[in-house]
């Protein structure tokens, strides 16, 4: 994703610390007192402009939400989202999203989601997916027992090669969409990646993956 640099998006993230978390490692273990009600756990790792974790807490009022993004001028997208919205089961950390030990409590988070992860392609970056095992590996420790990834991507070489690495993780692979959109699936909330590509006639992949004690 090609990001433009906003000068002014490290001020506006500093003034609202209702919605960015400052110091996240101190909520570890207490993020259900980040919220307005204690309610189901959710976070997106890598939620780029926010479009997808924002419809989502709109959608799930009964479901609190966290949006992970490393970028700072993408992740001010999400808090602009969030003033005009001010949606009280939904809160945004700035953080890398391959240390979520350092922010969750084991079984802290209910449901995991990635979308339209970094594919990166080339053979020697396979452990910088998203769906890598030492990934999962970290998933599995701040998940519930049995928690669940929904991912999502348009890439056909990452779907194909998260379906085997959920699998040799020992993960059941609950459900597979090859093309979600031309599905039954109801309550999809679009990413903005998604938009654009559906749009193009690219088939969306999805599947949903859960960790088996």
């Amino acid at each position: 994703m090609r990001v433009r640099n906003k000068p002014w998006a490290k001020e506006l993230i500093e003034q609202n610390p209702q919605y960015v978390v400052e110091n996240p490692e101190s909520h570890k273990g207490k993020w259900q007192e980040r919220f307005e009600k204690v309610q189901p756990l959710h976070i997106e790792v890598g939620s780029g402009k926010g479009r997808f974790i924002v419809g989502m807490a709109k959608q799930n009022p009964d479901i609190n939400y966290i949006a992970i993004e490393l970028e700072e001028s993408v992740l001010v997208s999400i808090l602009e989202k969030q003033l005009e919205e001010k949606l009280p089961n939904l809160q945004i950390l700035h953080v890398n999203g391959s240390a979520l030990t350092e922010y969750f409590e084991a079984g802290e988070v209910d449901l995991l989601y990635l979308n339209f992860s970094d594919p990166w392609p080339k053979t020697r970056h396979a452990k910088r997916r998203l769906t890598y095992k030492t990934f999962l590996a970290t998933y599995e420790t701040i998940l519930v027992d049995n928690g669940e990834v929904h991912f999502k991507t348009d890439n056909r070489g990452l779907f194909e090669y998260s379906l085997v690495s959920f699998s040799e993780y020992g993960m059941r692979l609950k459900q597979v969409w090859l093309d979600l959109h031309a599905s039954d699936f109801e309550g999809n909330v679009m990413t903005e990646y998604e938009e654009k590509f559906s749009s193009k006639g690219q088939p969306i992949y999805r599947v949903e993956a859960q960790f088996v004690k």
